[in-house]
């Protein structure tokens, strides 16, 4: 494995310009480029959480398998997370007894249980070090949010089966006397990079071969184009974070979003390792009614890192609440320290992207229409657990095993008692639309800084425009090539981002995010 390369594009160490505390503290996970056709088993594209835990399950049942990753391992929306290890979902289990029923529920909470069991079975049997730990996880309420629907909570949990309990305060939060939470005892944490580094290496040594900066497109039951190559297969997964192989079934399901973190340095011993989590805004204009998540991760031999994120919006859509991007981190800076005030200086800051089903579950197994091709996608706030059960359905379809979460996850299902926020949804997404008819952001390219970029419009054309710290003048269509919505200059990430579907293009007009699979057009400007 070759964890290091000089002429590395900035869109293959991360999906942003900025580096998350997870990267900057492990080395790039690289592996060779394409250099053939291939002939396998099983084809995985994605070289996250997902897909490496798919190959080494599929690896340990005898499968021969070949995995592709666009970047370097880790180096998409993984690489980007908290790492929050939990069965406390990002929806109310009582949101899911009443949309999908009690033993639907049950059987929720049961997997994400599983999960966290599969996960510290795999750090324990192949010796990961990634300060993997069994903690304790708390939820408060939100300050719109109702007393009434933490007791509604409480009892949901208990009903499906989990190890939760009320306390009448929070455990080590400042000014929060007398407020309640739920306890959800038994959750974990771990360092994700180095957690996959332990699969990557066992994934090597049972015979799996990676490659790395390795772009699939043209997917298909056959197999799909790798950097120009055939790479045939039985059957093909599809780990992306968001499918690239759908035209559009699965982006009416679900929809993107990007969440903010930062990190702060605190000494350690002045917070006990453990998981917060607030119950989201109710009066939030937005249908997943964000919420902030707390952690704490080892730093060094004096300080713990503090690890705080929230304040979500639709990707390419932070200007439909006036908020900018760098203001959503003073925003989630001042929360935490009303509930932290112990940290200095904050050391981290960057955002990631979340897929929001809208039925609040993840969707795991044969994709929509196909019978070899599987997906793993719409994991919420959950995605190392969610990918985690994605994986172990995935590997027990092939072997022709029935798993009893299939149905629960199946990508074909749907949720008629959540035709509402379907809905609201998808007129969201059908006004973005009327960017075509809007202005430009920019008058004059002569007015655009160093390291910005914008939207310009020329005549019937709308121009993605770059100016590089160089002073040079980069330009692409503005058009989304996934289905022709206008994308939005993201001034945090230094991306052209889609409102519409979620794909992101870097600075260069490289596709960082599907479902777009190719980059953006270049035009040639004066």
């Amino acid at each position: 494995m070759d964890e290091s390369n000089n002429t590395l594009k900035s869109s293959s160490i991360t999906s942003g310009e900025n580096v998350s505390f997870w990267i900057d503290s492990a080395p790039i996970i690289s592996f060779e480029k394409p250099d053939q056709d291939i002939q396998t088993e099983v084809l995985i594209i994605g070289g996250g959480i997902a897909g490496l835990t798919t190959a080494y399950k599929l690896l340990k049942a005898g499968k021969k398998v070949v995995l592709v990753e666009d970047g370097f391992i880790g180096s998409g929306e993984t690489g980007r997370t908290t790492a929050h290890l939990t069965c406390a979902l990002d929806d109310r289990y009582f949101f899911l007894e009443e949309t999908f029923g009690e033993e639907n529920a049950k059987l929720a909470a049961e997997s994400h249980v599983a999960a966290i069991d599969e996960i510290e079975n795999i750090v324990t049997s192949l010796n990961i070090d990634c300060s993997f730990k069994r903690v304790n996880g708390y939820l408060f309420l939100h300050p719109t949010d109702k007393e009434e629907n933490l007791d509604k909570e409480f009892q949901a949990t208990q009903k499906a089966g989990l190890q939760t309990s009320v306390l009448e305060e929070i455990p080590a939060l400042a000014n929060a006397e007398k407020q309640r939470c739920i306890v959800f005892n038994n959750q974990a944490q771990f360092h994700i990079l180095n957690y996959l580094k332990g699969l990557a290496d066992a994934i090597v040594s049972l015979g799996g071969i990676i490659y790395t900066e390795a772009h699939a497109e043209d997917i298909n039951k056959k197999g799909a184009k790798v950097n120009g190559f055939t790479f045939s297969a039985d059957y093909i997964v599809v780990a992306t974070n968001t499918p690239i192989n759908d035209v559009l079934t699965m982006h009416t399901k679900q929809h993107a979003y990007r969440t903010y973190v930062i990190g702060a340095k605190i000494p350690k011993g002045q917070l006990p390792y453990s998981l917060w989590w607030d119950t989201g805004d109710q009066e939030s204009k937005w249908v997943s009614q964000p919420y902030h998540y707390v952690r704490l991760e080892n730093y060094d031999d004096e300080y713990d890192l503090l690890i705080s994120g929230g304040e979500d919006h639709k990707t390419g859509q932070a200007d439909e609440e006036g908020i900018s991007e760098f203001e959503r981190y003073e925003r989630l800076e001042a929360w935490t320290r009303n509930y932290f005030p112990m940290p200095d200086d904050i050391s981290y800051r960057w955002s990631g992207q979340v897929m929001e089903p809208v039925d609040s579950l993840g969707f795991m197994g044969k994709n929509p229409g196909d019978d070899n091709i599987y997906i793993i996608t719409g994991d919420s706030g959950n995605g190392m657990t969610h990918t985690t059960i994605g994986a172990m359905i995935i590997c027990d379809s092939i072997m022709g095993i029935k798993n009893k979460w299939e149905d629960l996850y199946s990508p074909s299902r749907i949720t008629l008692k959540t035709t509402g926020d379907f809905i609201k949804e998808a007129s969201n997404m059908a006004s973005q639309y009327l960017d075509w008819i809007k202005g430009s952001d920019l008058k004059n390219t002569a007015d655009l800084p160093a390291g910005e970029g914008a939207i310009l419009s020329s005549g019937l054309n709308k121009i993605a425009v770059y100016r590089d710290y160089d002073n040079a003048l980069k330009a692409f269509s503005a058009v989304c090539p996934h289905l022709g919505c206008i994308v939005q200059w993201n001034n945090d990430e230094k991306s052209f981002d889609c409102p519409c579907h979620g794909s992101r293009f870097d600075a260069e007009g490289i596709v960082i995010n599907g479902p777009a699979e190719t980059d953006l057009s270049k035009i040639h400007i004066k």
